[in-house]
């Protein structure tokens, strides 16, 4: 069973790094994993949607945020795969992780413009934190994913 789930094809995703005029990164703790565990806005591309659109959308629908700038989109595409006690569970078994692109965003609003919840909550709250911690605080198989990101914001907010 675990070899036929292995061949499924990868999820078109995007993701988003919003960072607020301090730098500091906004995370949301997920509705559905009973762990502290917390992510960066993040879903599927839609067909026929390009990644903006999507990456722009998708922050939209999770965290209600529409006032964004963008920094810089991330140039290589990140990947993770499911953990094989979640294959075949999540995206109604479908695929077997994300292929994504990344962005990274400057959030221009107001702090009470951001409301996680939404009509189909993703979050139960949100929070900034300092770069350095995104490490700290994600599901072990985004761990790379967020490895990666982190130097690349390092490269953004250094400069």
């Amino acid at each position: 069973m675990y070899n036929k789930l292995k061949n499924l094809p990868l999820r078109k995703g995007v993701g988003v790094v919003v960072l607020n005029k301090k730098n500091k990164v906004l995370i949301a703790k997920r509705i559905d994993n009973q762990k502290n565990f917390w992510q960066m806005p993040q879903g599927g591309v839609n067909k026929n949607e390009n990644y903006i659109d999507a990456a722009l959308r998708e922050l939209e629908e999770e965290t209600s945020i529409k006032s964004v700038s963008i920094i810089k989109e991330i140039d290589d595409y990140l990947v993770y795969n499911l953990p094989e006690h979640l294959l075949g569970i999540i995206w109604k078994g479908k695929f077997k992780g994300q292929k994504q692109k990344w962005f990274v965003m400057r959030f221009e609003g107001k702090d009470n413009e951001i409301n996680v919840k939404t009509k189909k909550a993703e979050f139960l709250e949100w929070k900034w934190i300092d770069l350095e911690q995104i490490t700290n605080l994600v599901v072990d198989f985004k761990l790379e994913v967020y490895k990666k990101l982190k130097t690349e914001v390092e490269k953004i907010i250094s400069n």
